[in-house]
């Protein structure tokens, strides 16, 4: 079918019966029985990757079977599938053809556009392929052309009643903007259906996402003018923090009064984390008292957010005042944030005042009892160019991995620093030093400290190729590292070796599969599993989801059996993003012996609270898992879900970096 036969037969497809929301149950005709052996076969054959006995189930006349050997695509994400994938965009069962057509999407392959194109049924007056209908409109967005990018984006026949559309028109225009393929037309329809009340919720909360996600849109005032007024009404908090990004690209006094008359009266605190940010994008003056009111919020993730804002948006006038605030500030993660916002911002002429800063930060760093805090602080001090030998000593001597690893953070990001490049850009020999510190660094053997120091190594801004005689060094650490374990910093440091070779095409090293799933834990579990994590800040209850996860449960249950978790900390913790935590080195780089495959099906991080495995790249997983503070639809079909928190949100929300999980229990 030629494009434009598609592009017409989408215009005409108008007007179709009523579509019902999606309901929670993501498969309402396919019955999933984790103990059938097919089942269980089937996710056997996705793990392995074996292709051609996949395949075989296509033509398999349980539609279960042919709906799972789909999806199990979608999480093997190869170009070479398209064709056979193709032959279910025919199936009987909508559900096989939505998921053919998702796992087609997953490829972020353009030869599948053409197989999306002929699928989509504009006749469909019944509604009865409407899932498909949508799922092919979204997977279009991940591997189409621009020129469907614009068609899509000129769509505005759909009715508010043709829920299943809109959404696949706006997943197609949002999943288009991730990859950083944008066209006007698509920002004004996504400005229309987040701003008109009358679409269904779950269209507009695309479309804000777009809005608050998507890269280099541009938004003009009188654009705008629907998105001020629905943002002081909107009852969903998740289109409300959505929409105050979006605001913030508008940059006029009209949506800045919009977002700083909603901060005042606004009760979810992610919300306004989310409005923080966006004030980052107008003038300093009008909005400097709102963000040290924010200082003072008891929600930590509130106030370090504004915190940071005074590190990415303050002015020299001000340092001094940061400072101050510092001092003030009761919460560590607060303060540190506010002495780099001092240190990054202060005028060289204040010398006495930067000495001042430095002397505090160092005592802080001596005092800390926590790694988190020693760790933070070693990142403020690279704020200064002069302790560049005290946080290459510090970090070599340090004990724990998290204050290791963020000494040579400090010093890659001492590298980029823009004070640090005009006081000593042209040294030699400074550039000399670091290009010592880091091969010294990578000689240690800490596979956190070497995937840090490898990528500093790659800055361009240095040139340190100039000042490494010798390749042995680095090649011999590669040599040393365990796969699948440290996967990451093999790839990091592979990357290096090649950059410093002069190559350009760099491929990462795929593991091969290594860690069957165990279906036997599934004989002591209940039908419908929970882990209930229990924290210094309260208990979190998670329903686990083996029906969508099988291999990402049993790994968890198993490591929470064992007592893997029991003291682990939370090392990562972004404010209305996520906390994550299992890293049994506490820094992010640690795994054990083994990995597990990705598992991708067309599920989506929709809500707060899911639950997913943290990885390095498709296939990587291992220990490590997040759970969302809010929706992050950026996320989707890129990192497994395997559970949901059904108790404990608001313990949840209460989690700060290097709180602990003193046990995980399975219920």
């Amino acid at each position: 079918m030629r494009k434009s036969t598609f592009y017409t037969l989408l215009f005409l497809a108008v007007g179709l019966a009523t579509c019902k929301p999606p309901s929670d149950e993501r498969f309402s005709d396919v019955n999933i029985d984790l103990k059938d052996p097919v089942f269980q076969q089937i996710h056997d054959l996705q793990d392995r990757q074996n292709l051609d006995s996949l395949y075989l189930f296509f033509k398999n006349d349980n539609l279960n079977y042919r709906y799972l050997a789909a999806v199990a695509f979608g999480s093997i994400r190869k170009a070479e599938t398209i064709d056979q994938l193709a032959t279910l965009l025919q199936d009987e069962v909508p559900e096989v053809r939505a998921a053919a057509a998702y796992a087609l999407g997953q490829t972020n392959d353009v030869k599948a556009e053409p197989f999306l194109i002929q699928a989509f049924d504009p006749t469909d007056t019944a509604g009865t392929y409407g899932k498909a209908n949508r799922a092919i409109l979204e997977a279009i967005g991940k591997c189409g052309t621009k020129e469907s990018l614009k068609f899509l984006s000129t769509i505005t026949t759909y009715q508010p009643k043709d829920t299943l559309l809109l959404e696949g028109q706006a997943y197609g225009i949002y999943r288009f903007g991730l990859r950083d393929s944008i066209a006007p037309e698509g920002t004004e329809r996504m400005i229309s259906l987040a701003g008109n009340s009358v679409y269904p919720e779950s269209v507009r909360y695309i479309a804000a996402n777009y809005l608050a996600r998507v890269r280099n849109i541009e938004i003009d005032s009188i654009q705008s003018i629907p998105l001020v007024q629905i943002i002081d009404t909107e009852a969903n908090p998740d289109i409300r923090m959505a929409l105050a990004i979006g605001l913030g690209k508008v940059k006029t006094t009209t949506a800045l009064n919009a977002l700083l008359q909603l901060y005042q009266k606004e009760s979810d605190y992610r919300v306004k984390c989310n409005i923080l940010r966006a004030l980052s994008n107008f003038p300093y003056v009008n909005v400097q008292s709102t963000v040290i009111q924010a200082l003072k919020d008891p929600q930590i993730h509130v106030a370090q957010r504004a915190a940071q804002f005074f590190v990415e948006s303050g002015i020299p006038e001000d340092a001094t005042v940061y400072w101050r605030l510092a001092k003030d500030s009761a919460a560590w993660q607060v303060s540190i944030e506010l002495y780099t916002a001092a240190l990054r911002h202060l005028a060289p002429t204040y010398e006495s005042y930067r000495n001042g800063i430095n002397y505090e930060l160092r005592r802080r760093f001596a005092q800390a009892t926590s790694p988190y805090h020693k760790a933070a602080t070693l990142r403020a001090l690279s704020e200064w160019g002069w302790n560049l030998r005290f946080i290459y000593r510090e970090g070599l001597a340090a004990k724990h991995s998290e204050v290791r690893t963020a000494s040579v953070e400090a010093l890659a990001g001492l590298c980029q620093n823009a004070a640090f490049r005009r006081n000593f850009g042209s040294s030699a020999a400074v550039t000399k030093e670091l290009a010592f510190m880091f091969m010294q660094i990578i000689q240690t053997g800490d596979p956190g400290m070497i995937s840090v120091a490898a990528g500093a190594l790659r800055i361009p801004e240095r040139n340190f190729k100039m000042h490494i005689d010798s390749l042995n060094i680095l090649e011999n650490a590669l040599a040393k590292l365990e796969l699948p374990r440290e996967i990451e910093t093999y790839n990091d440091l592979k990357h290096t070796i090649e950059f410093l070779q002069g190559k350009t095409d760099f491929q990462a090293q795929k593991l091969d599969y290594n860690h069957p799933i165990d279906w036997d834990v599934f004989t002591s579990l209940s039908p419908e599993p929970k882990a209930l994590l229990r924290t210094n800040r309260g208990d979190i209850t998670i329903r686990l989801l083996p029906e969508i996860a099988p291999g990402s449960v049993v790994n968890f249950v198993r490591l929470a059996k064992d007592g893997f978790y029991d003291g682990k900390t939370f090392h990562r913790v972004v404010a209305n993003f996520v906390i994550q935590g299992g890293c049994p080195r506490g820094d992010g780089y640690g795994s054990l012996d083994y990995s597990i495959r990705s598992e991708l099906p067309p599920m989506y991080y929709d809500r707060e609270g899911y639950v997913g495995m943290a990885s390095a790249g498709n296939h990587t997983e291992g220990t490590q898992f997040f759970i969302t503070h809010s929706p992050t639809p950026h996320l989707d079909g890129n990192y497994t879900i395997f559970g949901r928190v059904v108790e404990g949100m608001d313990k949840m929300h209460l989690i700060r970096i290097g709180d602990t999980i003193d046990k995980v229990l399975i219920q």
